[in-house]
């Protein structure tokens, strides 16, 4: 009887062992499928949003050139369908760039501007489209969030090898590296000495072709850059890829004059003295300008559009700073995307900025959405668009933010 007891106990034992190990495994497995269903569903909403952000141009079309907020949020550009995505709706998005505020406006503006160049796109945060509401938008906001990356697929870059005369090597990278043989057209834009205070433009235009390295150099000549500022752009294409570079360099120090878009279905822009914005101190004098449009051709060539210069809005003046003055406003002279340029002139000394009418015709990068660093697990979907004719990559990046209980039924 001893020995039966003994040996129902260890078959007991035994039992017990065999049913936790059969339970640790089957929740386990039950831990694992409630986690692939949760991803899953986070992969389809990504595709869905990614589709929704990039092959729908919202409600109504062509929001991105009015002052209204959409019914419906795309991004598409409805003219040329397809994964082309409009440039001025990507401009009225608000990025999370640190706000600018300008005192003679009272308004906070979104920086959607380059890191450390001299272009700038500043757009009134009352005529953003804000992330909160984009998501609204989506009827994401309680479950999904998501968060958009546009870069460039070809990475344009442009250094100074050289002031007097002016030198320039360009580096022409993929996803890759270094890309050979590859054709650009380039403009370069030098402000001097022009009749009375105001400076002028000498432009100056041509083609090039990289070499095995992805590397060409630029030889200006007649160009100082030392002394005069420059704005140099350039537009590359290969194998039905194409990218943009610009470089500026001016010699004023901190007396800039900064643009801001006031509205977008007018085509107002607003031209303001740097030290009304920064602050900087001491001041140092009134800013002389003259201002350009260049429109973006098919070919990727820049054509002259005369700006209006009657009506309240100017392409040359005065732009000081202080309570005592007013801001000066100028006005786009097209619907097309295109560069406004400004040259500006104190004395001796010479300044350049570059404002792109649509994101794009600069190469501009923008990063839209929230924040997955603290997600559990995100969905990415990648796309190959294109903005203006130029070729980028829109990568979606999605999560979820909040889960129901999900229950299984024998």
């Amino acid at each position: 009887m001893t020995g039966v007891t003994i040996d129902h106990m260890i078959s007991l034992v035994v039992l017990i062992t065999v049913l936790m190990v059969s339970m640790a495994a089957f929740g386990q497995l039950t831990n694992t499928a409630i986690m692939y269903q949760r991803n899953h569903q986070v992969s389809m909403k990504a595709a869905e949003i990614a589709n929704t952000l990039l092959l729908s141009p919202g409600d109504p079309v062509g929001w991105g050139q009015s002052n209204d907020i959409p019914f419906a949020f795309g991004l598409q550009d409805a003219e040329r369908a397809g994964y082309s995505l409009d440039a001025f709706s990507l401009s009225r998005l608000s990025y999370a760039q640190p706000l600018v505020y300008y005192s003679k406006t009272g308004l906070w503006y979104s920086n959607n501007s380059l890191t450390g160049g001299a272009g700038a796109l500043l757009v009134p945060v009352t005529e953003a489209v804000n992330y909160t509401t984009a998501a609204r938008l989506l009827g994401v906001e309680d479950s999904y969030a998501f968060r958009l990356t546009i870069t460039p697929t070809l990475n344009v870059s442009l250094m100074e090898l050289n002031l007097n005369p002016l030198r320039i090597r360009v580096d022409v990278r993929g996803l890759r590296g270094a890309v050979s043989d590859v054709t650009f057209s380039y403009f370069l834009y030098h402000a001097v000495p022009g009749a009375g205070q105001y400076p002028s433009f000498q432009a100056l235009s041509g083609i090039s072709r990289t070499d095995t390295t992805g590397s060409v150099t630029l030889e200006f000549p007649s160009v100082d850059g030392s002394q005069f500022a420059y704005s140099i752009i350039v537009y590359a294409r290969v194998g039905g890829l194409s990218g943009v570079g610009y470089r500026c360099r001016d010699s004023i120090g901190d007396n800039k004059i900064i643009p801001f878009v006031e509205d977008f279905q007018s085509r107002v822009v607003l031209f303001a003295h740097s030290w009304d914005v920064h602050n900087f101190g001491p001041p140092v004098a009134a800013l002389h300008f003259n201002a350009t449009f260049f429109s973006l051709t098919q070919d990727f060539q820049l054509r002259e559009i005369q700006m209006p210069d009657s009506g309240g809005f100017v392409r040359s003046g005065l732009v000081n700073y202080g309570e005592a003055y007013e801001y000066v406003r100028a006005q786009i002279p097209t619907q097309s995307a295109g560069i406004l340029v400004v040259a500006y002139r104190w004395g001796n000394s010479f300044g350049i900025v570059m404002m792109p009418w649509g994101i794009g015709v600069l190469g501009f990068s923008a990063m839209y959405g929230g924040d997955p660093s603290s997600a559990d697990w995100v969905a990415v979907e990648l796309r190959q668009v294109t903005i203006n004719r130029v070729s980028y990559q829109a990568k979606v990046a999605v999560w979820k933010t909040s889960y129901q209980t999900v229950r299984y039924n024998s």
